[in-house]
């Protein structure tokens, strides 16, 4: 359900799924936080499809139906990142002119080897909001190696190099319009993936580009990605972005005390809407 109309100085929000499944009672959530956060300034629908192996057409329009149902207006056009693959592709010759990536050969059995004899060793290997942090054993190859490498035609992934991504950069922090001034510690990931060869762009580094590109001011996002966050506000200052606000929500969990999830199917949106619900009702359940 497009919206044509808009402010140059409202608040822009987005929702940004990823169309490999129905909508569910989360997904409900976020998307109406998001849209009551724009007060009556821009709400965008991005939509999220860089895993062209689980992302399905189908599922981008069940989104819309269900979005529209709820009573939810964007504005068109509705980004699709597989269409935006240059300004992902951009922003990394940006990174790797100014020598922040460097080419990961690692399989996650090289990986897991080597945190293992790291745990062996005195200090145990470090650990991140994604599980043990990237040892750093590409970082540590020569410049010949690892053209040599790549000219050899090995798959590889492109990590930012954390250290001297920091470096580069003086304190960073964000404003949470709950909480306040946050700082940001994107340390905490290590060495972030930003391409792989079969998907040459990361959630982090095309969520960052996106927000950018379609002037975002305020993102809404679940309790979970708060960790993400300190990745992306090292990300815009390294290129150059301003940085949004920021709120996070809580998780809404089923009785069990698992957080919903696509594979709840009498909990997506298109099961309760057959069986009887209404976007107000939804409203209800949701809390919002």
């Amino acid at each position: 359900m497009p919206n044509t109309s808009s402010s140059s100085n409202a608040v822009v929000t987005r929702f940004a799924p990823s169309p490999s499944g129905h909508l569910h009672l989360g997904h409900a959530y976020s998307a109406l936080f998001a849209y009551e956060a724009a007060a009556g300034g821009k709400f965008l629908l991005r939509i999220e499809d860089i895993d062209l192996g689980r992302c399905r057409p189908a599922f981008e329009e069940s989104i819309k139906e269900d979005l529209a149902w709820l009573g939810l207006i964007w504005e068109e056009p509705v980004r699709r990142q597989s269409e935006h693959m240059t300004d992902y592709a951009e922003a990394l010759e940006r990174l790797e002119a100014r020598g922040l990536l460097y080419p990961c050969f690692c399989t996650r059995k090289d990986i897991l080897a080597e945190i293992e004899s790291a745990a062996a060793a005195p200090h145990d290997a470090q650990m991140g909001p994604d599980g043990p942090i990237y040892p750093g054993i590409c970082r540590r190859l020569s410049e010949d190696e690892r053209r040599s490498r790549i000219e050899a035609g090995e798959a590889h992934a492109l990590r930012l190099d954390m250290a001297t991504a920091l470096a580069q950069t003086t304190s960073l922090s964000w404003t949470d319009l709950d909480d306040g001034l946050t700082v940001a510690t994107p340390e905490i990931f290590g060495d972030v993936v930003l391409a792989r060869k079969d998907t040459p762009t990361s959630y982090h580094l095309s969520v960052t580009v996106d927000d950018h590109l379609q002037g975002i001011t305020l993102i809404s996002r679940g309790e979970d990605l708060r960790a993400a966050t300190h990745v992306h506000r090292l990300l815009q200052a390294l290129l150059g972005y301003v940085t949004p606000d920021y709120r996070f929500h809580r998780l809404l969990t089923g009785v069990d005390g698992r957080r919903y999830a696509k594979r709840d199917k009498s909990l997506t949106l298109r099961e309760l809407r057959a069986g009887g619900e209404t976007p107000e009702s939804i409203r209800v359940m949701v809390g919002v």
